[in-house]
């Protein structure tokens, strides 16, 4: 594993010099085969008319929301494609209700299970791969035939066993971690967009 920071840095700019070139070690530890693998559910998903479903807890949770507007808005623009994505984080008045009255392990697995059907995506996110919520939907998520993909980090824990594809960073530190998650997002969303378009001259253009 990667540690960081194993020895003080007093300076902020020497502090981010070693965070940045960190950042870089860690994203090249994921499989650029399983990067592949998820790119090409998300286009099939999208193809087959079926849905997208995301999640997280805390600055994961932020990530699986974010994915909505890249993986939505994002892909759609200037494609025939017509993605239908959806964050199970995103709403907080289901979420607490679901806790409150149900259990926080349920949290995703509810939604998931009243939603989804066999044939759509599951992209779940979390640092450590352990969350209870995470593992929780992933395993129900296998038994309806739903397709899954997991962002982890430090070991993956059970999530990165329990997953189709396996986006796995092998690092100790959260906010490098979640930066690389945050990349593989949007290099998800982008190269689906990318492999898409309708006029291929618009592949320099950035604004979406």
């Amino acid at each position: 594993m990667a540690y960081f920071p194993d020895h003080a840095i007093p300076d902020a700019g020497d502090y981010a010099s070693e965070y940045f070139e960190r950042l870089g070690r860690a994203a090249a530890t994921v499989d650029r085969a399983a990067i592949n693998e998820a790119s090409r559910l998300l286009l099939e998903t999208t193809r087959a008319g079926k849905r997208i479903y995301s999640c997280g807890n805390g600055g994961s949770a932020a990530i699986a929301n974010h994915l909505v507007c890249d993986c939505l808005k994002g892909i759609r623009s200037n494609t025939s494609l017509r993605p239908k994505v959806h964050s199970f984080s995103t709403t907080v008045e289901l979420i607490t209700a679901i806790v409150n009255d149900i259990g926080s392990e349920e949290m995703f697995a509810f939604q998931l299970e009243s939603m989804a059907e066999a044939g759509d995506l599951l992209i779940a996110i979390s640092s450590s791969g352990t969350s209870p919520n995470i593992v929780r939907a992933l395993e129900l998520a296998r038994s309806m035939g739903v397709r899954t993909v997991a962002m982890t980090g430090f070991t993956g824990g059970r999530s990165r066993e329990l997953a189709d594809v396996s986006l796995h960073v092998t690092c100790e530190n959260y906010g490098v971690i979640e930066d690389v998650h945050q990349s593989l997002m949007h290099i998800l969303a982008q190269h689906v967009r990318h492999f898409n378009l309708d006029e291929p001259a618009r592949l320099g253009q950035l604004k979406f």
